[in-house]
């Protein structure tokens, strides 16, 4: 047996069909992982634009690095679902699939004649999943809104307050990947667990807005128990405590210092040398301040080679360039593999969280829209 076909036996998803119907973030991240772990990923796009993420900025080809990045080992088949030969195509797609991923509004699958009911009609065992910002059900579920808005709505963002108590302008995507993407695939692997149980397919209703909350456990915790909710500021991990800080350093950087445990607390006094410091609680403010001025005297370099060596829990803040740049991650091989451009260009591929034994052996490049024929897929 070749070593890609043996490859394909071993992927935990292989023999598995996913349709997917979803654009731009959460649904095609979603059917990426499902895609990496050996399904084979159908994505139905429009006719002549496809999907919109194909359309962004930067370029990578003919597509946007975007589409190229969260689209690699999928294929593509362009059909117009407000026709009814183009209805009539999907259909048949969804009769011979196991999973199918959605993110329209709630309501425009069934008004396209492809909603849950009808196709558990033809499909029993379909994992039908439905990713949504609001969910299918309550007062917003039809309010346009995105990752801003669902984390302004959860709370997210009010512990996020600088100083002048305006919330920051969060840097990740975290209601996209983390509350919906991210669920939308354990949902579908444990629907897959439950139908290999002898059960049949089910409905998921994945909302990122509902998803969010667990993030912030922590604060819903001391919240329900204590009545004690979570402020910017003044809570363990939100700037309450000189333990759990970014300090400027002397050239402008940055030190993320994070020392909470006793002994790491006590080693970084001791490179900062103020031990004096160690009753942090008795005034946090003006422990604060003093750390800051400690920290300001050094450059960032200075800093890290004084801290090497030693468990203080203490970082410079990285960019994004020269995070990917770490001898850390350059010696696991997070950026390893490669994603290829219809023009032979080459980047790494997203680092996604699977462990390499758990990979199936995909193609290095995102579909051109429309490349497969729906009446090549339709037979199995």
């Amino acid at each position: 047996m070749s070593k890609r076909n043996e490859a394909e036996r071993k992927a935990p998803l292989a023999g598995i069909r996913v349709v997917d119907f979803s654009t731009l973030l959460p649904g095609p991240m979603c059917s990426l992982f499902l895609a990496q772990a050996g399904a084979e990923v159908i994505k139905v796009e429009r006719p002549g634009r496809g999907d919109e993420m194909r359309s962004y900025e930067p370029k990578f080809g003919s597509d946007s690095v975007n589409f190229a990045l969260l689209n690699r080992g999928k294929r593509s088949i362009a059909l117009d679902l407000k026709d009814p030969e183009g209805v009539r195509q999907a259909i048949e797609l969804v009769r011979q699939a196991d999973v199918l991923v959605e993110q329209f509004r709630p309501g425009v699958m069934e008004r396209l004649g492809l909603g849950y009911e009808a196709m558990r009609e033809i499909n029993p065992g379909l994992i039908y999943c439905a990713i949504t910002g609001w969910g299918q059900s309550g007062p917003l579920a039809d309010v346009a809104a995105h990752d801003l808005n669902y984390q302004a709505e959860t709370g997210l963002m009010s512990l996020t307050a600088g100083a002048d108590g305006s919330p920051g302008l969060p840097n990740v995507l975290v209601a996209d990947l983390a509350a919906g993407a991210y669920p939308a695939m354990m949902n579908i692997l444990l629907a897959l667990r439950a139908r290999d149980s002898g059960g049949q397919g089910c409905f998921i209703d994945v909302a990122m807005a509902d998803n969010l909350f667990p993030l912030v456990y922590w604060g819903l915790g001391n919240g329900f128990a204590t009545g004690q909710w979570p402020t910017p500021g003044g809570d363990l991990v939100t700037g309450g405590t000189p333990r759990y800080q970014v300090y400027r350093t002397k050239d402008d950087r940055f030190l993320a210092c994070a020392p909470l445990e006793q002994k790491f607390w006590e080693n970084f006094l001791r490179v900062i040398q103020a031990p004096q410091l160690i009753n942090d609680a008795a005034d946090p403010k003006g422990t604060r301040e003093a750390i800051a001025a400690i920290i300001a005297s050094r450059t960032a370099d200075e800093w890290i080679k004084l801290f090497e060596g030693v468990d203080a829990c203490t970082s410079v803040v990285k960019s994004l360039q020269e995070a990917v740049e770490v001898p850390h991650f350059r010696e696991r091989g997070l950026f390893d593999v490669r994603i290829v451009s219809d023009t032979g260009a080459e980047i790494p591929a997203l680092p996604l969280p699977i462990c390499p034994e758990l990979r199936g052996t995909t193609a290095p490049t995102a579909p051109a829209l429309g490349e497969t024929e729906s009446s090549v897929v339709v037979r199995r």
